[in-house]
């Protein structure tokens, strides 16, 4: 994470560096980025760069969690909006994240995040779902899912369906990348995905 002189900078200079770090990130993936080329961009000497951050992994993983925060704020304002259907949430907050990589350095930012996965980088944008994190980061989500949409029988289960969600998504998500598949290709896939589970995968006898 960032250290507190780059913290304490003034925005204007944050965003020249991240601005920055951005396209190098999407001119490459995180092993072959440069940070020459990054305090070349933001117009700042090499060690200035240490005062802010401890290496170019920290910048990186720094921007991943700047997305997340943004994406998790953004699910629960959905998830409001939609009284608390947990699924059509999570179609439409896929629908956002297509429009989002419109911009041709953002979407070739995540081509590289996504095609380049590896469990640190997703559980930086996804943190892991697990019980013990019910009462802290997903107290809010929790208490905003309509449960009697759902058929499950405890909060235990609840976990289990966010890390399925979690998974299908990020499956389509890389699909979209790997595919370079169009958005209304990308929602018609992951919508169908949903909708199978919510029907159910097997017939009852």
């Amino acid at each position: 994470m960032p250290k507190q002189t780059f913290i304490n900078l003034p925005n204007d200079k944050k965003e020249t560096l991240i601005h920055a770090a951005m396209k190098e990130f999407s001119r490459a993936p995180l092993f072959e980025a440069s940070i020459s080329n990054i305090v070349k961009e933001a117009g700042i000497p090499r060690g200035s760069f240490y005062q802010y951050f401890e290496d170019k992994e920290d910048l990186y993983y720094f921007l991943l969690n700047e997305y997340s925060q943004r994406l998790r704020k953004r699910f629960i304002t959905i998830l409001e909006n939609q009284n608390g259907d947990l699924m059509e949430t999570f179609i439409e907050s896929f629908r956002m994240m297509l429009n989002s990589l419109q911009s041709v350095e953002f979407r070739q930012f995540f081509r590289n995040a996504f095609l380049n996965m590896n469990y640190k980088s997703e559980n930086t944008l996804t943190p892991e779902v697990s019980k013990e994190e019910l009462n802290t980061r997903l107290k809010q989500v929790i208490s905003l899912v309509d449960k009697d949409q759902l058929n499950i029988k405890n909060e235990d289960e609840l976990v289990h369906i966010l890390k399925i969600m979690k998974a299908v998504t990020f499956q389509n998500l890389i699909q979209v990348f790997a595919k370079d598949l169009s958005i209304e290709q990308s929602m018609q896939n992951y919508t169908m995905e949903v909708n199978l589970m919510k029907r159910g995968l097997c017939k009852q006898k």
